[in-house]
């Protein structure tokens, strides 16, 4: 993975790229990870150019590009909460899809944004999820309107 610019970014906004760099660097199975804003659009991303690296002539993530994850993130994420307020199960904590070909889990932050993980599918569940918790609670206390702002800039810049 190749880091994104945090140039001229705010301290918060530098750490959350760099927690986000290490959830994908560190975790067996982790393929693309990317925060999505309570309304649906990208904030972080671990793929910085987009685009979806191919290994030995196969996508290595969701077809196409990270936009792709976050928009299946944001689709699963209010289809969740919707099924919650009908079941009155009260908060979704978090989601997961297992596929033959892979996994994908979605974790709610404080502030209604979601952290969503494209895995393998041999990863160990557990461990993806304790990061991603590690993740929720290092982000949740500093994602303000104002950093998903500069967020958000950061990510329509670089494209």
């Amino acid at each position: 993975m190749t880091a994104p610019s945090t140039f001229g970014l705010s301290t918060e906004a530098r750490n959350l790229h760099w927690l986000l760099s290490n959830l994908v660097e560190e975790v067996p199975g982790v393929h693309s990870v990317t925060v999505v804003s309570s309304d649906g659009l990208m904030l972080l991303s671990s793929d910085p150019g987009h685009q979806t690296a191919q290994v030995s002539g196969r996508q290595d993530g969701p077809r196409g590009s990270s936009a792709d994850l976050a928009t299946i993130v944001s689709g699963i994420g209010s289809l969740t909460i919707g099924a919650a307020k009908l079941m009155e199960g009260g908060g979704v904590k978090q989601t997961m899809v297992a596929m033959e070909e892979g996994s994908v889990f979605v974790m709610s932050i404080s502030d209604g944004s979601l952290l969503g993980v494209h895995a393998t599918p041999d990863c160990d569940m557990s461990v993806i999820a304790y990061h991603m918790a590690l993740f929720v609670g290092r982000a949740g206390h500093v994602l303000t309107p104002e950093l998903r702002s500069e967020l958000r800039k950061s990510m329509e810049s670089a494209q």
